[in-house]
């Protein structure tokens, strides 16, 4: 699709992912769907019911529906663009039965949430790509809605994960990427409320140091934490590895 212009001159196109599964309107440039979304897609596994939490345009949690992988998503987005827009990718893939959209900041009160709709334990399964970046520890975009997007403060963060346990049932599971220098204060915060860590580097490369990693956690899980075999997504001459490219098609999983 070319691309064309929202009512308040934005410009927008429509973007084809999951092996044509997945139809997607976003922005041509700037913050946009790609490997995090898909490599969460695939590390997400099943659920009855799953919770995006900063879904952007909603790739993710549509994403999961489309593949029947999930029940039915709810999208929660604070931009008042991105939700827009991800309202209309849940009409544009028909699932406006299964999949909602909940405008609101995630660090709201609990009372917020709940007269949007976001009980406390109705997931059984939340799933996050959150802003990377360290607030003050990069530098920012000058888009107010792009510096959100990228930037959170540690205690941020921590209340978007207060956040997903308030939402989760009892042993619900939490998904997230996120980059590997975060883990000396990410790690910290998650286990005040999750456990039986199950951690995956990404690796552009074999041989370079990786770049994401998923995060795989249990409410108030008991297990021992365990690091995984990394995943490699390209292989030394630049090409996808086949497992990377079954991901980008929506035909593989990975395991957490």
């Amino acid at each position: 699709m070319p691309e064309e212009a929202d009512p308040d001159g934005t410009a927008v196109r429509e973007d084809r992912l999951l092996g044509d599964r997945l139809r997607l309107v976003q922005a041509p440039k700037g913050h946009r769907a790609g490997t995090d979304a898909i490599l969460l897609i695939a590390a997400a596994g099943a659920a009855r019911h799953l919770i995006d939490l900063g879904s952007g345009v909603g790739t993710v949690g549509l994403g999961l529906v489309a593949l029947g992988r999930a029940g039915k998503a709810t999208l929660v987005e604070r931009d008042a663009g991105a939700a827009d827009l991800a309202r209309r990718n849940v009409a544009l893939n028909g699932l406006g039965g299964r999949v909602a959209v909940v405008e609101t900041d995630i660090t709201a009160p609990a009372r917020v949430h709940a007269s949007l709709g976001l009980s406390p334990g109705t997931a059984d399964l939340v799933v996050s790509n959150p802003p990377f970046n360290r607030t003050g520890q990069h530098r920012a975009s000058p888009d107010p809605a792009r510096a959100l997007a990228h930037a959170m403060t540690p205690d941020e963060l921590g209340h978007w994960l207060k956040t997903a346990a308030r939402l989760l049932a009892g042993q619900g599971r939490l998904v997230m990427i996120h980059r590997p220098e975060a883990l000396p204060w990410l790690l910290p915060l998650m286990a005040q409320r999750f456990g039986s860590f199950g951690i995956r580097p990404v690796h552009a490369r074999p041989d370079e140091p990786a770049k994401r990693l998923l995060i795989g956690a249990v409410l108030g899980g008991k297990a021992p934490a365990r690091l995984l075999p990394a995943l490699i997504l390209h292989q030394t001459d630049g090409h996808f590895t086949p497992l990377a490219e079954s991901l980008s098609h929506g035909e593989a999983e990975i395991a957490l």
